[in-house]
């Protein structure tokens, strides 16, 4: 067991969780992903738990192939869009605390209606983007 046990705050601290069920502070900067990159390489069997703030839709559609992640509204209202065969499915998040699972490999943006916090549990190994 550590030494000192201390809360942390989501907003300025993820967790990166691992297979064995280790869970590992990592400090948000300005450079996080590229440390993220150099600390857990492809980040093989490990799922990064974060909470960011939207107050504009999403630039990019993700796609996870490693594993499903979870997608929960904290506040505000956010639609998730899911692409599956060509077709948009679009999802809404208006309450705090719904969530959505999205598929292993699935395509997913959101449109932002209110200001918005979410967070996430999503499986990094070889996530993809690309422009909306």
């Amino acid at each position: 067991m550590p030494s000192e046990i201390k809360p942390l705050n989501i907003n300025s601290t993820y967790v990166v969780m691992d297979g064995s069920g280790n869970a590992m502070p990592v400090s948000v900067s300005d450079t996080f992903y590229e440390e993220l990159s150099r600390t857990f390489g492809d980040f093989k069997n490990k799922r990064l738990v974060s909470q960011l703030n939207f107050d504009r839709d999403w630039g990019t559609w993700e796609m996870h192939p490693a594993g499903e992640e979870f997608v929960c509204l904290i506040s505000g209202q956010i639609d998730l869009i899911l692409k599956q065969n060509g077709v948009e499915n679009r999802l809404p998040l208006d309450t705090p605390g719904s969530y959505v699972i999205v598929p292993k490999g699935i395509w997913h943006t959101a449109k932002v209606h209110q200001p918005c916090s979410v967070l996430f549990i999503t499986p990094g190994e070889g996530t993809q983007n690309r422009a909306v």
